[in-house]
């Protein structure tokens, strides 16, 4: 039953015939996991608290930097540094007092997740990587629990509830992850901020619905959301009849490594050897040795007036928020402008990016050109910032 404050507290709800206090007290009993307090974590969180779901846990291992600001509107400027799991705490308590917030320190992995999962009704889904959404479709059909499952980048989105007894999962409609380093994070290729605010509300309210009862979910139904052109549209999606966790045969009886399973399994490097002039953004690699540098080495080579090519593989707009110098030749052009590299003949080159993963993968393509003496600068941009100057932006 509910008290005269959460009666007072609640009471726009109540004035809903389609939810009502029943559908109050729905809430008010049930648990939901919000798996990362990011971007789409954070609206989530607080509409899920607001509307007076009775037990939030949320499931996340960072802290609050700077560059979160701009989209994760749980946390303030104050929160810069603290885990994002403390300060949400404080500001999921500060909005509603009355909810249960229960903590899970760490990553989601394949030893806790069917554990921490089974103990809730429902799951959100804020992950922004694939492996960590392999896990929590997979451990949401084995312990039977609804995953509300929402992605973004730059200014498209998509939603949907997988998981549902009468619906697909999140591997019908997408049976195996992209090749790592074809899809970019928002980290790489940047985010607008109100779009996960859009996302992640979307999410809190199919959640609502489900677990009240009320209108017609996304079950079945893949929302595409273009913030740009403000656009909606709805795609069919069905289940798998062959799906390898949630059809009646499953290949897939438990979970499985998924670091692995989205690194593996995808062409095999040696196979572009022979592709004429392959896009070195189609190129994984995999496990194999990248030769490297670190920043203190670079600056090294500079401080010396070595002869070499600081070789920077970002996109145009990203060096106007951090430039530390080199020759600019954004990954997709390195085909076409091979002239500019082969140069160097004999002298080194320092590839670069912003955090050091698609210059690494830049490295290894590079020696399937025959580039010798071709190093990844370890941790990009950004361990430039933190280790030698602090006055060229992180982001």
């Amino acid at each position: 039953m509910l008290s005269a404050e959460e009666k007072t507290r609640y009471s726009r709800h109540l004035m809903l015939p389609q939810l009502g206090e029943e559908g109050q007290n729905r809430l008010k009993k049930a648990s939901v996991l919000v798996v990362g307090a990011g971007g789409l974590g954070s609206p989530a969180l607080i509409y899920l608290a607001a509307a007076g779901v009775g037990t939030i846990g949320i499931v996340d291992f960072d802290t609050v930097d700077p560059t979160n600001l701009h989209r994760q509107i749980l946390y303030t400027t104050e929160d810069v540094g603290r885990l994002k799991l403390d300060a949400a705490k404080d500001r999921l308590y500060s909005l509603n007092p009355l909810v249960n917030v229960r903590l899970h320190s760490g990553r989601l992995t394949s030893d806790n997740a069917l554990e921490i999962i089974s103990a809730y009704d429902l799951v959100l889904d804020g992950t922004d990587n694939f492996a960590t959404r392999y896990l929590v479709n997979d451990a949401c059909v084995l312990t039977q629990t609804p995953n509300v499952f929402a992605s973004i980048y730059q200014f498209d989105g998509q939603i949907s509830v997988f998981g549902d007894p009468n619906g697909p999962c999140y591997r019908c409609v997408f049976p195996e992850p992209p090749p790592p380093g074809t899809v970019p994070s928002c980290a790489e290729g940047g985010v607008l901020g109100v779009l996960p605010g859009i996302l992640g509300t979307l999410q809190a309210a199919e959640a609502i619905k489900y677990l009240t009862g009320l209108g017609e979910s996304l079950v079945g139904r893949l929302l595409l959301v273009d913030a740009f052109t403000m656009t909606f549209k709805n795609l069919l999606i069905k289940r798998d009849p062959e799906c390898a966790i949630c059809s009646e045969r499953p290949s897939l009886q438990g979970l499985i490594d998924y670091e692995m399973f989205c690194q593996g399994s995808r062409l095999d490097p040696t196979e572009l050897v022979d592709t004429p002039n392959p896009n070195p953004s189609e190129f994984m690699f995999f496990g194999s040795q990248i030769p490297s540098i670190t920043v203190l080495e670079l600056q090294q080579k500079k401080e010396s007036m070595e002869d070499f090519l600081l070789l920077d593989v970002r996109r145009a707009d990203e060096v106007q928020i951090a430039d530390i110098g080199g020759v600019l030749i954004p990954m997709d052009e390195l085909p076409d402008r091979m002239a500019e590299i082969t140069s160097y003949e004999g002298k080194d080159i320092v590839v670069m990016c912003r955090s050091g993963a698609r210059s690494a993968s830049v490295v290894q393509w590079l020696q399937k050109q025959g580039i010798d003496r071709v190093y990844n600068l370890e941790g990009g941009i950004l361990a430039w910032s933190r280790q030698i100057d602090s006055s060229v932006a992180q982001y």
